[in-house]
């Protein structure tokens, strides 16, 4: 039997990714920018729930007012370039600056962030660090969020991968940051935090009205909490549903409905200054928050608005390997027209 035709090429499905890299393609990207409907500077408002995404740069404070409209927001996630490097021969130099640049570029985002969170508001930075220079920019990152006084550190949070690029001189790097600061006393919702790992292992004991209780006989659910080391999340692979062909390093949607769910409240505004595959966006629509998002690349917005749009009309939270922007089609064998 054959394959059956992708309503989204035209082609037979090869389970292969329809578009490559869009950070790193010029000529895709000169192809697609006509199908965005953002330009810079612009917002698109959304008529069911109220969201956001606009075609806005985090390190402009005007752009950051312009988002949020007038609102604060109650709970920030923020996924800004890491400045490490990662890949091949063919990506050993990609966007990375040098670390004073970068630094200035990260004060700028992170005091505009800070400006317009609510009086208790949480605040997570995703970051990496070059084990290859100096683990830069992850510990000038932390030092740097010490000169705003009203924002205190809260926990320092790995999420593993489940590839790495391998290495026959070191150890594999298969780790994610995250950072969590907290400003005033904002929401955390200890009962939303519980991943999918069963609970095996007696221990831990604790009085409870009077009698000594160990945590299996305490628990509330039959699966560990969450901790600082989040080993139960897969990363986003092109195989997987959620997956945005062309969106690189997305995070899994998992990880941002648990930072939602944990740190913010039905009807709150939250925000991610650096849209992506627009996986905050998406979060937000599944748990009821309303979401204020950007990015400076209008493809990535648009990319955003029709990973929303795309949810709200099939009930999947991506692509798989199929093609966002069906404008374009793709014969046979991933080549492009």
């Amino acid at each position: 039997m054959g394959k059956s035709p992708d309503p989204a090429t035209g082609t037979k499905n090869d389970s292969r990714e329809k578009l490559t890299r869009l950070d790193l393609d010029d000529g895709l990207k000169a192809k697609l920018l006509p199908y965005c409907r953002l330009k810079p500077g612009e917002v698109w408002q959304d008529k069911k729930n109220g969201h956001r995404v606009g075609v806005l740069d985090a390190a402009v404070e005007q752009d950051v007012l312009k988002l949020l409209d007038g609102s604060k927001s109650g709970l920030s996630i923020n996924d800004p370039p890491y400045n490490v490097v990662v890949g091949n021969r063919n990506t050993h130099n990609l966007f990375k600056k040098g670390l004073e640049g970068y630094m200035a570029f990260s004060h700028k985002w992170a005091a505009n962030v800070v400006s317009v969170l609510d009086r208790d508001a949480s605040f997570y930075i995703w970051l990496g660090a070059d084990q290859n220079d100096g683990f830069q920019p992850l510990p000038d990152f932390m030092i740097m969020m010490r000169q705003f006084g009203e924002m205190k550190a809260r926990s320092f949070i790995t999420m593993r991968n489940q590839r790495g690029y391998g290495t026959q001189k070191n150890w594999m790097a298969v780790r994610q940051e995250l950072l969590y600061y907290v400003k005033g006393n904002p929401t955390f919702d200890i009962n939303a935090v519980y991943t999918d790992i069963p609970k095996i292992l007696r221990g831990y004991y604790k009085k409870v009205n009077g009698r000594v209780m160990e945590n299996m006989e305490r628990s509330k659910s039959g699966c560990i909490r969450a901790g600082n080391v989040w080993v139960d999340i897969q990363q986003v692979f092109y195989r997987m549903e959620e997956n945005v062909p062309g969106a690189y390093a997305q995070k899994p949607l998992k990880a941002i409905n648990r930072i939602v769910e944990a740190s913010s409240r039905e009807g709150d505004v939250v925000t991610d200054f650096f849209a992506h595959s627009g996986t905050t966006l998406i979060s937000c629509d599944m748990l009821g928050r309303t979401c204020y998002t950007c990015d400076s690349d209008p493809l990535f917005a648009e990319m955003s608005i029709r990973r929303l749009e795309n949810y709200r009309k099939t009930g999947k939270t991506g692509w798989q390997w199929r093609n966002p922007f069906p404008e374009i089609l793709f014969p046979a064998h991933g080549k492009r027209d």
